[in-house]
C-alpha cells in the first residue's frame, strides 16, 4: 500500500530469505505450524489505519449502549447460552477488507467482527520475527495506541490470568493439538504460564470444574476460552462431554456468548460508510434489485461455511429460517499487494482488548491475510503463493 515499501520489499526477496523467515515460525514450536505463512507483510499509511480505527470505535458506541444485550439476545442460540455472562468481552476482533470504492479508491471494509480470541500470543512473535525479516521501517509498528510486545503481552496476562494462580486458569479447546491454530496454543502457554485442555477432559463435580494437571486434580477458577460451540456439533466420537451450560462456578474469558452477540447478528446496526450495508434476512421489506452486489450469509455458521456469493432470487426462497441470516452488500476487494506474479487481496484482523475497569475496549495489535482466491481462506488459495497469515505494519 506504500509504493516506496512495497518495492524495496519486492526487490530484497529471495526465496532463501523467505525459507529462512519460516524456519525461525516454525522454530517458535516444532511442527506446530499448521497453516501458511505468507512471503509479505503489508504497510499501511496513517490515513487508512485511522479509518478502521473510526469505524470500530463506531462499532463500539453500539456495543457499550445499554440496549446491546437486549438487541443481540436472539443472537445466541438457545441449546448454547452459558450462564454468568459478563458486562463485556474481554477480546473483539475486527476484520477489514483492503477494498476499492465505485471511485477506485482504497478504503476498509468491515467483513466480520467476533467477540472471541485470535492468534494473541503467537502474533507477538510473529510480529517481532517478521519485522526483522522486512526490515520494517522504524516509523512503523504492528502495535496499535502505543503497545509494543512487552506491554502488550503484559495487557493479556492481565485479563485472563490477572490475580489468580496460573494454575486455576486454564485454555479450553476440543482436540487442541489438531487445531490448525495449535501453535497459537502452545505460545499462550510459554507467555501466561498456563495448560490447555480438551472439553473431553474436564472434570465436574458439583458445581466445581477441575483439570488433571500432571497428575493433580486442580480446580479451574477461569477459562480462557478457545471453544467455538457452534463446532461441537460437527464433531463425532467425542463420546460423554460436560455440559457446560450448566451453572459451574467459573469465571469465562471472554464469556461464551459474547461469541454471538458480537458477530454477523450486530452488523445490522451499525452505521458507517466502512462497514458494508446489511439486513436481517426476515425483516428485508424488500430484495433489492441488484441481488449480484449482496452476499448470503447464516448467522450461526464458522470459516465462511454456508455462505452464498453470487445470490438469486431462489437461494433467498430457499431459505427456510430467514431469521438466522443475513444479507450484506458485496465489497470489491482490491489486487493491492505486488507479487512476483499476480496482486494480493489482502485483509486486517485488529484485536481489541477491555481490561476490566476500562469503559470501552483498546487497539493493540493485529493480523492480516492474504488471498489469490475468490475468498480469503486456506481453501481458496491452495497451491498458491505470497497467501497465507500475515501482519501488518501501521504508519505512526
Amino acid at each position: 500500500m506504500i509504493k516506496a515499501l512495497r518495492q524495496q520489499f519486492n526487490s530484497n526477496f529471495t526465496k532463501e530469505k523467505y525459507e529462512a523467515y519460516v524456519k525461525q515460525i516454525e522454530n517458535l514450536h516444532p511442527g506446530a505450524l499448521d497453516f501458511r505463512n505468507a512471503e509479505t507483510p503489508i504497510f499501511i499509511p496513517k490515513d487508512f489505519t485511522q479509518k478502521m480505527l473510526d469505524a470500530c470505535e463506531d462499532i463500539i458506541d453500539v456495543i457499550v449502549d445499554e440496549k446491546f444485550i437486549a438487541l443481540t439476545e436472539r443472537g445466541i442460540p438457545d441449546d448454547i447460552k452459558i450462564p454468568n455472562q459478563k458486562s463485556y468481552s474481554d477480546f473483539i476482533a475486527f476484520d477489514f477488507g483492503i477494498c476499492q470504492n465505485d471511485s477506485g479508491e482504497l478504503e476498509p471494509q468491515l467483513i466480520e467482527m467476533q467477540g472471541f480470541p485470535t492468534l494473541f500470543a503467537f502474533q507477538a512473535f510473529h510480529s517481532e520475527i517478521t519485522a526483522a525479516y522486512a526490515n520494517v521501517p522504524a516509523n512503523f509498528s504492528a502495535y496499535l495506541n502505543g503497545y509494543d510486545k512487552k506491554s502488550y503481552l503484559q495487557l493479556f496476562k492481565e485479563i485472563v490470568v490477572s490475580d489468580l494462580d496460573p494454575e486455576n486458569v486454564i485454555l479450553l479447546e476440543i482436540y487442541p493439538d489438531q487445531q490448525k491454530t495449535r501453535i497459537d496454543f502452545y505460545c499462550t502457554e510459554d507467555v501466561l504460564g498456563i495448560k490447555t485442555v480438551c472439553l473431553t477432559k474436564l472434570i465436574a463435580e458439583g458445581n466445581k470444574l477441575f483439570y488433571d494437571n500432571n497428575g493433580v486434580k486442580t480446580l479451574i477458577k477461569r477459562i480462557y476460552n478457545r471453544l467455538i460451540f457452534d463446532d461441537l456439533q460437527k464433531q463425532e466420537g467425542m463420546g460423554e462431554v460436560i455440559d457446560l451450560t450448566k451453572d459451574y462456578d467459573v469465571e469465562w474469558v471472554p464469556h461464551p456468548n459474547w461469541f454471538y452477540r458480537i458477530s454477523k447478528f450486530t452488523l445490522p446496526f451499525i452505521n458507517n460508510p466502512h462497514v458494508p450495508k446489511t439486513y436481517f434476512l426476515n425483516e428485508l421489506k424488500q430484495v433489492p434489485s441488484d441481488l449480484e452486489h449482496y452476499v448470503l450469509k447464516p448467522l450461526f455458521s464458522f470459516a465462511g461455511m454456508g455462505v452464498v456469493i453470487d445470490v438469486t432470487q431462489k437461494d433467498i426462497d430457499d431459505v427456510k429460517d430467514p431469521e438466522n441470516w443475513i444479507l450484506q452488500r458485496k465489497v470489491k476487494y482490491a489486487d493491492v499487494i505486488e507479487t512476483p506474479d499476480v496482486p494480493a487481496k489482502a485483509e486486517i484482523r485488529l484485536f481489541y482488548f477491555w481490561k476490566d475497569g476500562w469503559a470501552r475496549p483498546k487497539a493493540v495489535h493485529n493480523l492480516s491475510r492474504l488471498s489469490k482466491g475468490k475468498m480469503i481462506g486456506t481453501r481458496y488459495n491452495k497451491d498458491k503463493e505470497w497467501v497465507g497469515g500475515a501482519v501488518a505494519f501501521f504508519e505512526r
